[in-house]
């Protein structure tokens, strides 16, 4: 599905040592998978996932969609791409403070070139489980409330692929697995995910990792036994409870 070959990116500035942020990476993503990238931070992990998200160009190397070199088109063909392909999570949320979590959902819809949107956003959030927090605003939400409103917006235009940027770095640990149940769910579901974390546990529930230092791939290996967050949310939850 995706494959990139000796991509590097650099940042020049007049005056500043260049910084080399990727060095001659490839990669390839077969449709369905749940790919975690970790790495120290300043290992290239969120340059990596912006240039697949086509939020930036590499300097050099060549990269494929479906057998099309992405690299060879415009901004705006690019950016038509990028609507209809993926969805994006972050670490910080990025909601609208004064939006209600379904206005937050239909962000992404403004864009869209779908013909019907109506009840688009309703069906996004009641997917993440949120069906009645719809018109709750971020500041009604927890943490993990808001980080499944946020990736019920990446879900909206039913992309084929969710780029995940440390998606769990701001929540608590029942949180964090409340979240990364959910991404296994949508992967059984079909849906291809890339997650980019520093959290060596977190990258435990994927099924391969692939690990960055100073710019370059030193590691991809499959996980024979993804961990699933749902058994371990609920042994964390008895946990909690017995310690009660």
């Amino acid at each position: 599905m995706i494959v990139l070959e000796g991509i590097g990116k650099r940042y020049d500035k007049v005056g500043i040592e260049t910084v080399h942020a990727l060095r001659d990476m490839s990669l390839n993503l077969t449709r369905g998978e749940l790919l975690a990238i970790v790495g120290s931070s300043g290992s290239g992990k969120s340059t990596l996932l912006n240039v697949l998200g086509l939020l930036d160009r590499p300097s050099e190397g060549t990269y494929f969609i479906d057998g099309q070199d992405v690299t060879r088109l415009s901004s705006d063909e690019q950016a038509h791409l990028r609507n209809r392909r993926f969805g994006f999570v972050f670490q910080a949320f990025r909601l609208l403070p004064r939006a209600t979590a379904i206005e937050n959902v239909e962000l992404p819809l403004l864009y869209s070139e779908r013909k019907n949107i109506d009840g688009l956003a309703k069906t996004a959030l009641e997917s993440v489980g949120l069906g009645d927090r719809v018109a709750h605003r971020p500041a009604e939400l927890s943490g993990g409330q808001q980080q499944r409103v946020a990736i019920a917006r990446a879900l909206v235009n039913e992309p084929d692929v969710i780029l995940a940027d440390e998606p769990t770095g701001n929540l608590d640990a029942h949180s964090a697995l409340e979240v990364m149940a959910l991404f296994q769910r949508m992967n059984r579901d079909g849906r291809t995910i890339v997650l980019v974390t520093h959290d060596a546990q977190i990258a435990e529930h994927c099924q391969r990792i692939a690990r960055i230092e100073h710019g370059r791939i030193v590691s991809n290996q499959r996980v024979a036994e993804p961990k699933d967050a749902s058994v371990a949310l609920d042994e964390l939850t008895a946990a909690k409870g017995s310690a009660q």
